[in-house]
């Protein structure tokens, strides 16, 4: 990692720190592929050096990540909105699209041990998808799951809602529970119409089949639509993960904060969720995502800079208001892993 001039910057440099505004705010973040028309604005708002990822080779392997990671979203979008009820041959394609993730996750074995910065969102049907489907094969790999296996696993969560192609009703952020009864039972049905869509397909395994039927069922056959108890592994993985992302993104369901959805998965381990997938699944994401605003135990506002690996709850801060609410200009950092009496006791709206 070298610190840069904006002058010595040509384009296609890799950041490997956050850019952020004087309130703090992320302006691009760590990985941007750095493009000359960043530079001049970046000298618009004062900023004269930048870090950035030491090697040439990094570039190039990060901006082709990043151009996978973007077709990949492409494809996944078109192939679903070109799918018809008779026609599901062209989803056969979304195996690929499966395997390109397992690979991304593959090539960097960094990403097997790093803790996410999974933030709240307005979302859409193709990226829920495809966030859940990353979660599910990030855990997959990391519980050394058959690779055949996390490839099913995978195509199922890309198909996993396309049960909501076929519902009347839009419910991305709506809470079901508002609903009329006769909305909520046809939310209910979307994973059997799903399946129903797909079961006598023979390009799609029988796992892929049972994560699209079983990923809203729960451990203690309070889930739908079945009220099943006992699921493959694979199910059971990406119920977690589904329901962690439409909980922060408000699909079916009223928008909260990522610290709160983490609370809920912790709340209902060993009793909705498989308490092993939770504990994963929490291993890597960032209770409090960097740019988040905080305030102490000791009443301090501040803004979460970095994750702390194996300590996702205790962050690297900055300290920008004291108890009394009068800015601190000494620019204190803490390290919460290693500044024990410090804690972040809320969030800051």
């Amino acid at each position: 990692m070298f610190r840069k001039h904006l002058k010595e910057l040509t384009g296609g440099e890799i950041l490997a720190r956050d850019i952020r505004d004087e309130d703090y705010r992320v302006i691009l973040s760590q990985g941007t592929v750095i493009r000359k028309e960043y530079l001049k604005k970046l000298d618009e708002l004062g900023i004269c050096e930048v870090y950035v990822k030491s090697a040439e080779s990094d570039t190039k392997d990060a901006a082709f990540r990043t151009e996978m990671e973007e077709s990949i979203q492409k494809s996944v979008k078109e192939i679903l909105e070109r799918h018809t009820y008779h026609n599901n041959q062209e989803l056969a394609e979304l195996g690929e699209a499966a395997d390109s993730i397992i690979t991304l996750i593959l090539e960097e074995k960094r990403l097997l041990d790093r803790v996410y910065d999974i933030r709240q969102r307005n979302t859409d049907m193709y990226t829920h998808s495809i966030c859940v489907c990353s979660f599910a094969i990030l855990i997959g790999l990391k519980l050394d799951i058959q690779r055949d296996r996390i490839h099913d696993m995978g195509v199922g969560c890309l198909l996993h809602d396309i049960g909501f192609r076929y519902m009347p009703v839009d419910y991305y952020n709506r809470d079901v529970g508002t609903l009329n009864r006769q909305a909520q039972a046809e939310y209910r049905k979307h994973p059997v119409t799903g399946y129903s869509s797909l079961k006598d397909e023979d390009w799609i395994s029988d796992l892929s089949k049972e994560v699209i039927l079983y990923h809203h069922e729960r451990l203690d056959g309070s889930g739908f639509p079945l009220h099943k108890k006992n699921v493959p592994l694979e199910c059971r993985i990406v119920s977690v993960c589904d329901a962690f992302d439409e909980m922060i993104c408000g699909i079916a369901c009223k928008q909260v904060k990522v610290y709160e959805a983490v609370e809920y998965l912790k709340g209902c381990k060993n009793t909705l969720f498989d308490g092993k997938i939770v504990d994963m699944f929490l291993s890597f994401t960032a209770v409090y995502p960097a740019g988040t605003l905080v305030v102490t135990n000791e009443g301090e506002l501040a803004v979460v800079l970095s994750q702390n690996q194996d300590f996702p709850d205790r962050p690297v801060i900055k300290i920008l208001k004291d108890k009394d609410g009068r800015d601190r200009t000494d620019g204190v950092i803490m390290d919460l892993v290693k500044v024990h009496h410090v804690f972040i006791e809320k969030i800051k709206d």
